[in-house]
């Protein structure tokens, strides 16, 4: 038997579009010879649809496109779609999470999901009822049975977690009925890591079941997260028997019976996997926002150095602006670093002073001011000027502004809201300061260099005072970052950080900006999911509480 796995990247709603993608695709697969076809988790519809499921219109809308896609594909091999349903019954949610078969022009047979994640991104329990006891997830093809399961499904095995989240576990009845194959559609989201505990994952359970495996994942960028692809079949050894590729769309062709399967080769080092992440990522928010061009502020700074590098590779860098807005404050270096930037990476520029800005908001606000001395409030008028040009050019000239924020700013505010936080996509948020030097450093090395030397030995500064760094109001980025590390992801309390060897006092501080930047972190721009737990959908902290941490 021949399965192939639709690696395809859907939008989001578009029925029509991701019906179109599905079809040729499988006409593609059918010219190779394939016996089934497995497209991604909920890629008819797109994942994830949110609030979209709520609407009783989509969800219509939605079978009588399976209905009209089945119909088209009359003819060549059945196909495993993934799409949603409505419950028919009137207790529970509205809809079912499935998959269905198409096969000889119709809709054969629909496959229910059972384990309906709500941590982290996920929150599938706001919109799906689970499968109901006894659903028959099993379907004959040339003499074999196949069980079908849907991503989740197969993340709870008992003998791999130390705790699993649930007490149902599909892969148990899997095992009592003994089929020849399991197949999986998934909509896994990507976090630097994740691959290698997929196939880790996915092999014990091929083992285990003795059964061979095989996983169709969806690829492409949704909002804030990015889905890496990767879609792979397993043996009843729990070897690796083929692996489409990474960031891309693809169509993998898997003979369970005769071998010599194609295995992409992949780099899953932290660095290579960030960037195709950002890459596609960025290109994908862009495209399917209906964005064409990109501008950002390039303050020559490492970090809008690297969203400028992400975007000239995601867009091209004939649809990048990059926007110098010196202050008095700025140094010459700043500027020349700016431009050299730009020369290395053909992007376009334009420079817009502030200083005569500054000057009207220093005489503006003189009366109301008077007798008081400088603080950040100027400094955060700075950002706030700067903002509002940027946000000017981009409504002007239909441009996505890029925030460049770190992961490490984001995380104690040392960031201006309505300022540098100004922006349709912050590219790098997931990406703590020292990740990004590592990162600049590793596309230096393999892409010519693209990133000026100064630009990455310089002392990092937001120059909004004479003289001043980062480093003045903040402990060094290699602690903090470590700090913030074992807050962030690894949930660990500020008495529990400092037992790591840490300052108390300094731990106390850094979690105290944490907490103090909510706020700020609530109205922030989407971001590039990279890491376990990002500032997006799945961090979820209270505004108005007592500290605890």
């Amino acid at each position: 038997m021949k399965l192939a796995l639709l690696q395809i990247d859907p939008l989001v709603g578009d029925l029509d579009g991701n019906a179109a993608r599905i079809a040729e695709a499988v006409r593609k697969a059918a010219a190779l010879g394939a016996d089934l076809c497995l497209t991604p988790e909920m890629a008819l519809l797109g994942y994830p649809p949110r609030d979209l499921l709520l609407y009783d219109a989509v969800l219509e809308r939605t079978r009588v496109r399976a209905e009209d896609l089945a119909a088209e594909l009359a003819g060549l091999p059945p196909v495993l779609v993934g799409a949603v349903e409505v419950n028919p019954s009137r207790e529970g949610r509205g809809a079912f999470n499935c998959a269905l078969l198409l096969r000889d022009g119709a809709v054969e047979k629909s496959f229910r999901k059972t384990l309906l994640p709500t941590y982290d991104v996920f929150d599938e329990d706001r919109y799906f009822e689970p499968s109901t006891p006894g659903w028959d997830n099993f379907f004959q093809l040339g003499g074999r049975t196949i069980a079908v399961t849907i991503c989740e499904d197969l993340w709870n095995d008992g003998d791999f977690w130390p705790r699993p989240r649930y007490h149902a576990d599909p892969v148990k009845e899997i095992a009592r009925r003994r089929p020849d194959l399991v197949v999986n559609l998934s909509a896994s989201p990507f976090s630097l890591g994740k691959q290698a505990l997929r196939q880790n994952l996915l092999g014990a359970l091929a083992a285990k079941l003795g059964l061979p495996l095989a996983y169709a994942n969806q690829v492409g960028g949704n909002d804030d997260l990015v889905f890496d692809g990767r879609s792979c079949a397993f043996g009843p050894d729990g070897a690796l028997l083929a692996r489409a590729r990474g960031f891309d769309e693809d169509i993998l062709l898997v003979d369970l019976d005769d071998g010599g399967n194609r295995i992409e080769d992949d780099d899953l080092s932290p660095e290579s996997e960030s960037w195709r992440a950002l890459v596609l990522g960025a290109r994908d928010y862009m495209r399917k926002s209906g964005f064409s061009k990109a501008l950002l502020g390039l303050s020559g700074g490492i970090d809008s150095a690297l969203v400028a590098v992400v975007a000239a590779e995601a867009v091209g860098p004939e649809n990048v602006t990059g926007v110098l807005m010196p202050s008095p404050h700025s140094s010459a270096g700043s500027v020349d670093d700016s431009l050299e930037l730009a020369r290395r990476l053909g992007i376009r520029t334009v420079t817009l002073p502030i200083g005569p800005l500054m000057g009207g908001f220093a005489e503006t606000l003189k009366d109301a001011f008077a007798g008081l001395p400088e603080d950040v409030t100027e400094e955060n008028i700075q950002s706030r000027i700067r903002g509002n040009l940027l946000m000017a050019l981009s409504n002007k000239f239909r441009a996505l502004l890029l925030t460049t924020g770190n992961k490490s700013e984001l995380a104690v505010g040392y960031c201006t809201i309505y300022g540098d936080m100004s922006g349709g996509l912050a590219v790098i948020s997931d990406l703590p300061k020292t990740a990004v030097y590592r990162l600049a450093r590793w596309i230096n090395a393999r892409r010519g260099a693209p990133i000026p030397e100064a630009v990455l030995t310089k002392a990092p500064s937001a120059e909004l005072r004479p003289g001043q760094v980062d480093q003045d109001s903040l402990p060094p980025y290699d602690m903090l970052d470590e700090i913030l590390a074992l807050h962030i992801e690894g949930r660990r309390s500020g008495e529990e950080i400092a037992t790591r060897g840490f300052d108390p006092a300094t731990v106390r501080r850094v979690l105290g900006l944490v907490a103090a930047a909510e706020f700020k972190r609530r109205q922030a721009v989407p971001g590039i999911k990279l890491t376990e737990r990002s500032f997006g959908t799945g961090w979820r902290m209270p505004l108005a509480c007592r500290r605890m941490l």
